[in-house]
């Protein structure tokens, strides 16, 4: 038995991962060296299936210009890639402003997912942040909304460069407001505590605030994070739309 594969498709398909490799290689935590790369590859190959019908497209013959299209789909996968990532970045960002205010911010740690030294409260929310985006299924909508993109800006197209930097500002303007609005209510009450403490040191300078502040305040940083727990879930998930916004303005869909 003879299987024909027609040229352009297998061409289009073939970039159309390319596209959606190069969004795994931003993304956390699909961009984590814990996870093998021939396992992106295969994903990304996986995922391409699904727009296969939107990848049949007059692709260039010639090794030039099929090589130009091939770098293209990996710029536009990237930029789709850092604006999702901006976005989730917004969690690991709250965390450290939790560190900086709560005075854990000189303990530095090993951050497998990142690759790189991070504070202890911005690992904990980006493993956090992690483990909700499978549990709220979150990471089938981003998915969704990156597969979306080929229907907006098929394979062989660029979108247009002014919008895409005015939306990657925006991603970025969008990261630290939802960083501050994520940890602005465990910031309020530690700068309140830090208030308290100095205005007792001043009315009560034998009782030693100084030695209490430290102790107190871990512990109030702990209880603080206790009771964020129940709406960590809504947050990811706003995120997750929010990524998904993002990707749709990039190709110019939004």
């Amino acid at each position: 038995m003879t299987i024909a594969i027609a040229g352009d498709a297998l061409v289009g398909y073939l970039l159309a991962s390319a596209r959606i490799l190069a969004w795994l290689l931003v993304v956390p935590p699909f961009s984590s060296k814990a996870l093998p790369g021939t396992a992106k590859v295969v994903l990304a190959v996986g995922l391409a299936v699904a727009v296969a019908p939107a990848s049949k497209v007059a692709v260039p013959t010639d090794a030039v210009g099929l090589a130009v299209v091939a770098g293209e789909q990996v710029l536009v996968g990237g930029m789709l890639g850092f604006v999702t990532y901006l976005v989730f970045a917004a969690v690991s960002a709250a965390g450290s402003l939790v560190d900086v205010f709560g005075g854990f911010s000189l303990a530095q740690a090993f951050d497998p997912m990142s690759v790189n030294q991070n504070s202890v409260f911005g690992t904990f929310h980006q493993f956090l942040a992690t483990a909700l985006l499978f549990t709220t299924k979150t990471h089938l909508l981003v998915i969704g909304g990156l597969l979306e993109t080929f229907r907006v800006l098929p394979v062989g197209q660029m979108p247009a460069m002014p919008h895409s930097a005015n939306v990657l500002t925006t991603g970025a303007t969008l990261m630290f407001l939802s960083a501050v609005q994520i940890a602005l209510p465990m910031v309020a009450v530690l700068v309140l505590a830090d208030l308290g403490l100095a205005l007792m040191t001043k009315v009560a300078p034998q009782l030693n605030a100084m030695n209490v502040m430290f102790p107190a305040k871990i512990g109030l940083v702990l209880l603080i994070l206790g009771m964020s727990f129940p709406v960590l879930p809504g947050v990811v998930s706003r995120l997750g739309g929010l990524a998904t916004q993002a990707m749709a303005a990039v190709v110019g869909a939004g």
